[in-house]
């Protein structure tokens, strides 16, 4: 894989880094600028919006551009933002630097991966994913639990810094990195489209199909994730300090996976879902019935987060094979998706909570949204064959 895939991935291992580790800071934040909890998750709803909302939007405004003008100016402006966030005693400020740095994201995520597609060959896109990936399966490794301490020990505006110190060496590796000639062609040429035609590959079923099957996947994966610390304490009935052992699990396990499967989803796409599907959904049932016995729990969760990114990165890879015709859009088609199911798994999961169906809940969720899939994916499956004919 060319070097710029992995210096794309020490940025978005500072983005994921940032877009997780509010789930530990939300009540520190609430003390320091004095305003109620439930109030403070209005910061992590401001950033799953924009990236939803952001993807599209910057891929098309950043579309003329070539590609290291906009992730350079992606990667600044996120810093940029998370400088504004660490010094503010206003709510409503950071509120505001939050969306700013997800519509950062967003941007930088679609445009990366835009970018990876068209450095490598057609047929390692699925491999070029992965690499961009693990920057963030890193980032729930490492990233999210030493934001955590550091948080716990120097405050959360710390975090906020050091985040912004992460996307020093990011940016310096973008202008290093990432050739000039990777961008869009000139507009006076024959191979350029617009951004009509570009939409318009919207239209294609199977574009849409997977992209409906990578939210799935990626909704059961955060609908448990998020909710992973009460169930270690509440129904494994594990001390608090279980609590970062099982998310690096989750996050080693997602490493793992994302790997294997980069070397599958370009020619054998087929394989992982036939298989890691159903593996997948039966994961989250046993996980379910055997949360209270933690010699069960660990191992389980770390296969769980092997086999949910395998699953889900090979899917996302498939949503840019089919928006080959949307060079400079595909990559928001791909970030859409995945933020889709990242926000709305935990409202799901939430909801069940409220709806007093216990700590499982969430799990039970995963377990149905991945069936889910399995079933619409059933009688389509020409769609994700083992090898589509443009790679043969």
């Amino acid at each position: 894989m060319p070097l710029p895939l992995y210096l794309l991935a020490v940025a978005i291992f500072a983005m994921g880094t940032s877009e997780f580790m509010l789930a530990g800071l939300v009540p520190d934040i609430a003390t320091s600028l004095d305003v109620p909890v439930g109030a403070t998750g209005l910061l992590i709803t401001a950033f799953a919006t924009g990236m939803i909302v952001g993807a599209p939007l910057t891929a098309a405004l950043a579309r003329r551009w070539p590609a290291r003008a906009s992730l350079l100016g992606f990667v600044l402006v996120f810093a940029v933002a998370h400088v504004a966030g660490a010094l503010t005693t206003s709510f409503a400020v950071l509120l505001g630097t939050r969306a700013l740095a997800a519509l950062a994201n967003a941007g930088f995520l679609a445009v990366a991966l835009s970018t990876a597609a068209a450095l490598v060959a057609s047929d390692q896109k699925g491999r070029a994913l992965a690499v961009l990936l693990s920057g963030t399966t890193v980032a729930t490794i490492a990233g999210v639990p030493g934001g955590a301490a550091l948080g716990t020990v120097l405050g959360w505006r710390a975090t906020f810094w050091a985040v912004a110190l992460l996307c020093l060496p990011a940016a310096v590796g973008v202008v290093k990195g990432i050739p000039a000639r990777v961008g869009p062609p000139p507009r006076d040429s024959p191979v350029r489209s617009s951004l009509r035609d570009e939409i318009a590959q919207l239209a294609m079923p199977r574009l849409l199909l997977v992209m409906l099957l990578g939210a799935l996947v990626n909704a059961a994966t955060f609908a448990t994730f998020t909710f992973l610390a009460p169930i270690v304490t509440n129904t494994a009935r594990l001390s608090q300090l279980w609590v970062p052992v099982v998310l690096v699990l989750f996050g080693v396990g997602s490493l793992v996976g994302v790997t294997l499967a980069g070397r599958l989803s370009d020619r054998r796409p087929g394989i992982v879902v036939a298989v890691g599907g159903p593996l997948l959904s039966l994961g989250w049932v046993a996980l379910a019935v055997l949360a209270t016995r933690p010699v069960a729990l660990l191992p389980l969760v770390f296969v769980q987060g092997a086999l949910s990114f395998a699953l889900g990165s090979t899917l996302i890879a498939r949503v840019l094979h089919e928006a080959a015709g949307a060079p400079t859009m595909g990559g928001s088609y791909a970030t859409a998706a995945l933020n889709v199911g990242a926000a709305g798994g935990p409202v799901v999961a939430a909801a069940t909570l409220e709806a007093g169906a216990g700590d499982l809940g969430p799990v039970w969720v995963s377990g149905l949204l991945v069936t889910a899939a399995l079933l619409i994916a059933l009688p389509l499956r020409p769609v994700i064959a083992l090898r589509f004919r443009a790679i043969r």
